[in-house]
């Protein structure tokens, strides 16, 4: 599969290639990206609001 160069495509092959990439990831690498998601979902939550 041609890697893309952003993140924008069909969303058709986008679920094609995430599936690709998670395929070839170790169940280490899973968690890791796991983790780094759940952690970034916290930031987002307490970061303070920014109201104008």
């Amino acid at each position: 599969m041609k890697a893309a160069k952003l993140n924008h495509a069909h969303p058709s092959k986008m679920e094609a290639r995430y599936i690709d990439e998670v395929r070839k990831m170790t169940p280490q690498q899973r968690f890791e990206k796991f983790m780094a998601i759940i952690e970034l979902s916290y930031m987002l939550k307490k970061a303070k609001k920014i109201v104008k």
